[in-house]
């Protein structure tokens, strides 16, 4: 039974593998692991976004978890990078966020991090997958532990100072920002952390009920940031997504400053500042070209990683790269943390602002775009693509008519039942037309 994707467990919330019985054994899998690996109760860490169905299952968790003599405390609504950071700085033996990220408010998941900050390898989750196959044989029907959660005291508070303890010298006096939190859990930090810092702010999409986290707003939809922007004069914007692990920017014109860009700048700060000291940044095979050309002319490598953060963050590990990320705006910084963390990434784009006086775009420019596209194509399931003669053929078509000047990547989303296709070229129109052909085969074959 295979549950872990590359972002934890993820699903439909009271559906399986979210539904009550699996996530009390899920519960109780987690505390009997470290158990058997300590040799003592476990201690735990639990935090999560909005979602209406976030506290029942972090309850749940925590009960199960509990059976087995683990101590759970929460964090309550924090952002993921937050409880990673609070599993390392409380002394925890794991901390667990329940939140599915920019996925909609039906969604919901559980992701498991060591106090290292690292999600768990995968030996340990094909061991807990197999301890959790059992425990749902025979569910626990009767659990004695406090019916509430224990709260960890000033969670919050100290997951702030971390940040800002980063970057001691920044102060953010006069600059107007305007912050989409997604509906979802910066929506209490980040205007306060903005705030404390002196930025004059504007909020948006920071009031969340529930249902309504990344509805329309958050990182994946700019266009209401982008309009507050202009509206407001705002020097910058920013756009969180659910659980606050990625970020996205608006500049003072209202153009958007992707995950590319973000990259961009950082690498040139870093290398400016002598921080750069392996010459090395990893983005993932999204990245555009683009920014792969323009990192060599700076003596930059570009190391690409497969997509998904715990890859970028290996690929960190190996090369000894300072940071590395992806298109989306998740983005490891190594000495800060091991977990992509969106407002300490708008803190550091802020501080090469304010260190050099510029405004965000004079910072992004740099690099020509090569044009690309992305097209999603749902799918029944996930057959290796090399086994379809019909997508087969039809990618190697796309790849002769590219002919070196660009590029194609087929590729399934690792949370979602999605087939992906992108391509890169000199033609707009033509790499559209190429993408959506792709897709349409896709459909056709396994749709």
């Amino acid at each position: 039974m295979k549950l872990f994707g590359t972002d934890g467990i993820r699903g439909r919330a009271g559906e399986f593998p979210l539904d009550d019985a699996t996530i009390l054994a899920i519960g109780q899998a987690v505390g009997e692991h470290l158990r058997d690996r300590l040799g003592r109760g476990a201690r735990i860490v639990t935090g999560r976004d909005t979602r209406e169905s976030g506290e029942h299952i972090e309850l749940l968790f925590s009960r199960a978890a509990a059976v087995s003599g683990a101590e759970c405390l929460s964090a309550g609504v924090i952002t993921t990078p937050g409880v990673a950071f609070l599993s390392s700085e409380g002394g925890f033996d794991v901390g667990v966020v329940i939140s599915a990220s920019h996925n909609p408010y039906e969604d919901n998941g559980i992701k498991l991090f060591t106090p290292s900050g690292k999600k768990l390898n995968e030996q340990d989750e094909r061991e807990l997958e197999a301890r959790i196959s059992e425990l749902r044989k025979e569910p626990v029907t009767s659990i004695e532990v406090p019916a509430e959660l224990k709260q960890y005291p000033d969670a919050t508070a100290k997951y702030l100072d971390h940040l800002t303890s980063n970057l001691p010298k920044l102060r953010l006096d006069g600059l107007r920002v305007a912050l989409d939190c997604a509906n979802g859990a910066a929506s209490h930090l980040a205007p306060e952390l903005f705030r404390g810092l002196g930025a004059e702010v504007r909020t948006l999409a920071c009031e969340p009920d529930g249902r309504n986290i990344n509805r329309n707003c958050g990182s994946l939809y700019l266009e209401g940031l982008q309009a507050a922007v202009s509206e407001s004069g705002s020097d910058i914007g920013i756009a969180f997504d659910g659980d606050a692990d990625r970020c996205l920017f608006v500049d003072a014109s209202g153009n958007v400053v992707d995950g590319d860009a973000t990259l961009w700048i950082l690498a040139n700060e870093m290398q400016r500042s002598g921080e750069l000291k392996s010459g090395k940044v990893v983005a993932t095979v999204m990245s555009n070209m683009g920014l792969e050309i323009a990192l060599r002319e700076a003596g930059i490598e570009l190391v690409r990683a497969n997509v998904g953060d715990k890859y970028v963050l290996d690929e960190i590990m190996r090369t000894g790269a300072e940071f590395g990320g992806e298109q989306s705006g998740h983005i490891i910084v190594r000495e800060v943390g091991l977990v992509g963390d969106g407002m300490m990434t708008a803190l550091l784009v802020l501080n090469a602002m304010t260190s050099s006086g510029k405004p965000l775009a004079e910072h992004a420019a740099g690099f020509a775009r090569l044009p690309q596209v992305l097209v999603n194509q749902r799918v029944r399931e996930k057959v290796p693509f090399e086994t379809v003669p019909a997508i087969q053929a039809a990618a190697d078509d796309a790849e002769k008519r590219l002919a070196g000047q660009g590029r194609l990547l087929l590729r399934y989303s690792g949370t979602e039942n999605l087939a992906r296709v992108m391509i890169e070229g000199s033609d707009q129109q033509e790499i559209e037309e190429m993408a959506n052909g792709i897709a349409a085969v896709i459909r056709e074959a396994i749709g």
